[in-house]
């Protein structure tokens, strides 16, 4: 069952109509679903599992694993209801009395001999035979989000604990606190931990928390970024810059005022382009790895507006919250047995994480922390509006991009969809997962990444296929190199079977230049080769299948072809892929499974083959792929937008020198890949 508000104001918020009183709907809405599945006061949050392949506990997994995923449970759930507690300290679900609930389990949790005891630090460590001195569990994760939730609900929860109680509390959680941790976001758990309990006079190391502090603020890359692990992603404001915040309140404003200034200051500049990674209706992208979180990815805002001086525009926060929030609130598959699925929308196993189980698609709740800002709070009481895009002239579209983490963002006033693209990513070569969630050409707030792997196919991503090999293998682009913006033309280098043990110039690779025009993204990318024959392909959106018209078309010695359809949902949508030079056919295939929207889903896809081992062949492939949620016809200026294309060698095949793409619409854009050699970033 979708989820419905009953209470709207259109005059206050006339993009979405939600209010604080339809967020604490949509809340009761999630906990409801949860507590379906809790028989007694006595059981804990362990929910139906469909999943059992990839996720965790598998059935071969460490006594730990099984009580972590019973601690994940209570605390990311306990993100929902502390909010609530404290607005409607006496809601009863299922016959049970929320605030007693989480009161009573959190107390079995840190308590030894009791049957939903989740095992301190210590005690895991004793079990753990790896002989790992850094070893970390997943409960240090869960212990940050339990620490947020006695605060928010102090008052109902944490303050009516005996002296004792707060004590066995405290001991669990310092036990976690001043142990190991990973060396990313990992810290701000322990941070967090460190802060609470200093917050409540327990004794800390100060020394440990300035470490981690320290090291958090190493981490940024500037324009509010930071880098986590070697990747950029979603985890910048669910984790930066949300713990960043409530660490500055609980003790960096008293104790580490210049950290803490650093921190605020981070903030307000990740405000002044975060906007703009939504589109016009608040949707977030699917990009990055725990996309199970969902609009998790909003909480940054509410974190902003912790800070001492935030910068948000608080009706534009709303707005994008409220957009994200329905997003997949309103889908009727986003739930299955009462709790979100494993899966963007409906359940989606390629979007899946080992680290997961079925409970951990309740950090969305994140987003539902700004239930803690008071009803008189700007947040609440400003006239949503849509910010950037309110200004945006017929047809253009507002390109920012951000060096530091190599991000790219197209917010389309045509038809309303930001389009991301991403650099300064690595994978390991056999790490599909992880090549889709950061590797993809394009991220499409309205057309989610398609997980399509057959016939050397792929959607928005290049498959190369070596050809003299016995049995030819596809292979995807594993690495991509950000080398930045120039006159409106975004340069970027994607490797194949990228290897540090290996030089570059043993690795085919393509290098990707792309430019924003009114409803997507043209490419202009040229081929570097060190072996031939090989077939390259390119694939377009997975396009939803639930009835697809194909139209065909040709003109200027250009082919396209444009689908239109419905999604889950019944929204129209409609993709043209137009293949210009370099390119040799366009096609498509049928796959099952492989969509986050719908279970059958259609890849447009071009095809070339490049035979000789040293010929002067064509190395410019042109192509470009367009987008709306509308039937409307595009026109043929859409599809076909190019007048004329310059080489500068009169063979015409792009093998040195500037290449001039001039456009019906009086647009040129000139591709001059000199030069990228001395700046391509990781």
């Amino acid at each position: 069952m979708k989820f419905t508000p009953t209470k709207t104001d259109y005059e206050l918020s006339p993009y979405t109509g939600l209010t604080r009183e339809s967020w604490i709907e949509a809340a009761e809405y999630l906990l409801s679903g949860i507590f379906g599945n809790i028989k007694s006061i006595e059981d804990p949050v362990v929910m139906p599992r469909y999943e059992t392949e990839v996720t965790y506990p598998s059935k071969d997994a460490p006594m730990w694993r099984y009580k972590a995923e019973i601690f994940e449970g209570l605390c990311r759930s306990f993100f929902i209801s502390a909010p609530l507690i404290h607005i409607r300290p006496d809601l009863v679900l299922n016959g049970i009395n929320v605030r007693d609930y989480y009161k009573k389990q959190v107390l079995y949790a840190v308590t030894k001999g009791e049957k939903n005891y989740v095992l301190n630090y210590s005690d895991m460590k004793e079990l753990d035979k790896s002989g790992n001195p850094c070893a970390c569990f997943q409960q240090t994760v869960e212990t940050a989000a339990l620490v947020i939730c006695l605060w928010l609900s102090k008052d109902e929860i944490w303050e009516t604990y005996t002296k004792e109680e707060k004590d066995r509390i405290a001991a669990f959680l310092s036990d976690f606190a001043h142990s190991n941790t990973v060396p990313q976001n990992w810290r701000l758990f322990n941070m967090l931990d460190l802060a609470f309990l200093n917050m409540y006079g327990y004794e800390i190391d100060e020394d440990i928390m300035r470490d981690h502090a320290q090291n958090i603020l190493n981490y940024y890359v500037g324009q509010g970024w930071y880098r986590d692990g070697q990747s950029f992603d979603y985890y910048s404001c669910w984790a930066f810059n949300m713990y960043t915040a409530i660490w500055n309140q609980w003790y960096g404003y008293e104790k580490e005022p210049y950290i803490a200034k650093k921190f605020e200051e981070n903030s307000n500049e990740l405000m002044k382009t975060y906007p703009l990674f939504f589109d016009r209706d608040g949707f977030t992208n699917m990009w990055g790895r725990s996309g199970i979180y969902r609009n998790a990815a909003t909480s940054s805002f509410d974190g902003n507006l912790l800070m001492n001086n935030p910068a948000i525009d608080p009706g534009l926060a709303r707005r994008i919250c409220s957009g994200s929030l329905l997003q997949f609130l309103s889908r009727d598959d986003f739930l299955w047995e009462g709790v979100p699925t494993l899966g963007f929308y409906g359940p989606f196993v390629p979007l899946v994480q080992s680290y997961s189980c079925a409970e951990s698609p309740m950090w969305l709740a994140k987003a539902l922390l700004c239930l803690h800002l008071p009803a008189d709070h700007p947040f609440w009481t400003s006239k949503e509006n849509i910010g950037p895009w309110e200004d945006l002239k017929e047809n253009e579209t507002l390109v920012t991009t951000l060096d530091g983490p190599g991000l790219c963002m197209a917010n389309h006033e045509a038809n309303g969809i930001t389009e991301l693209r991403t650099g300064k990513m690595v994978k390991d070569k056999t790490d599909l997962h992880g090549i889709w969630n950061y590797g993809k050409l394009v991220y499409n707030t309205k057309f989610p990444w398609d997980s399509v792997n057959k016939d050397g196919v792929q959607s928005q991503q290049y498959v190369v296929t070596y050809l003299d090999e016995e049995h030819p293998v596809a292979i995807t682009p594993n690495a991509c190199f950000w080398h930045g913006e120039k006159d409106g033309v975004l340069y970027r280098r994607h490797f194949f079977e990228y290897e540090t043990q290996t030089e570059t110039h043993w690795r085919t690779a393509i290098n990707i230049a792309d430019f924003a025009v009114p409803y997507g993204i043209m490419r202009a990318d040229k081929i570097r080769m060190f072996r031939r024959p090989l077939r390259i392909t390119l694939g377009a959106f997975g396009f939803p299948d639930n009835g697809t018209e194909v139209i065909k078309k040709e003109k200027d010695g250009f082919k396209a072809v444009i689908l239109k359809g419905h999604d889950h949902t019944g929204k129209e949508k409609q993709l043209a892929f137009t293949i210009m030079d370099g390119w040799d056919n366009i096609d498509l295939i049928h796959s099952k499974n492989t969509n986050p929207d719908s279970e059958n889903s259609i890849i447009l896809y071009a095809d070339t083959k490049r035979e000789k081992q040293y010929g002067y062949e064509p190395y410019f492939l042109i192509s470009q792929v367009i987008t709306k949620e509308s039937l409307e016809d595009f026109s043929d200026d859409d599809i076909f937008p190019v007048k004329s294309i310059e080489y500068t060698d009169p063979q015409k095949c792009g093998g040195y020198g500037p290449v001039r793409i001039s456009l019906k619409n009086g647009d040129c854009k000139v591709i001059d890949f000199e030069g990228i050699e001395g700046n391509l970033q990781l």
